[in-house]
């Protein structure tokens, strides 16, 4: 039978080069994406190209509708669920917390956070043995900004984070006995557009005298860490937050 994976934000940096490494070990892989057809589209096409089985799905995280939509087209399109990466989300302009709209707030928690949590619900009624299904992993993707807290940048984002590490902890204990594996990497400072979408597109290069390794840090060296985490080499790992960091 194959591993299905879904991976969630899938279109671009940690989630577009977690999904071509997955797939290179042997898994089906949905791209998720929100507005980034063209290039949900080029990660399927960079898939199929080297052999393997991919398809790109539209679905905004935050949406339950639309979450619902999403399972029920991987249902169909790839079969049974084994496989999640929690990868979609937000940063936003760096702003202190006495400057932040409730409509900001509102935004990243219900993308980084409930997003998140809905997902997992889905995930876990495919494959929790209590619901019939054969076990399977689960990878969230926090943030090293949940211990460091991102002061005078993105409070908020070092929040959401900080929720989806209790998320990582409190969800592995409940699914443990039901054949399901939950961890989360937590990045540092990672060569992505992320940080251009929050309008800091230096931020690595600038801030990268901060890390011991002195350098950032890169997509693939990421997408390394969470499929490990989702393959049968971490069978007994669970409930694991996995610093992919450089030392900072």
């Amino acid at each position: 039978m194959d591993e299905v994976l879904l991976v969630t934000g899938g279109s671009r940096g940690i989630g577009a080069a977690t999904a071509v490494l997955a797939a290179r070990k042997g898994y089906a892989v949905a791209v998720n994406y929100t507005r980034a057809e063209a290039a949900a589209q080029e990660v399927v096409q960079t898939i199929r190209a080297a052999g393997g089985k991919a398809v790109a799905i539209q679905g905004d995280v935050a949406d339950e509708q639309q979450v619902l939509a999403l399972f029920g087209e991987v249902d169909r399109q790839l079969g049974r669920l084994t496989a999640l990466v929690n990868n979609a989300g937000i940063v936003d302009r760096p702003g202190r917390v006495d400057e932040m709209s409730l409509e900001r707030l509102k935004r990243m928690f219900d993308i980084n956070v409930i997003g998140s949590f809905l997902c997992a619900r889905e995930a876990i009624k495919r494959m929790s043995t209590r619901h019939g299904g054969r076990g399977g992993a689960i990878v969230n993707v926090s943030s090293a900004a949940a211990r460091l807290g991102a002061p005078g940048q993105y409070v908020d984002y070092a929040a959401s984070k900080g929720a989806i590490d209790s998320m990582t902890v409190g969800l592995a204990k409940e699914v443990a006995a039901e054949g399901i594996r939950v961890n989360a990497v937590r990045p540092g400072l990672i060569e992505t557009d992320i940080h251009a979408s929050g309008g800091l597109p230096d931020r690595v290069r600038e801030l990268a005298h901060l890390v011991p390794m002195q350098r950032g840090g890169s997509a693939g060296e990421v997408a390394q860490a969470i499929v490990w985490l989702l393959s049968p080499e971490a069978s007994y790992t669970t409930m694991s937050l996995v610093e992919v960091s450089g030392g900072r």
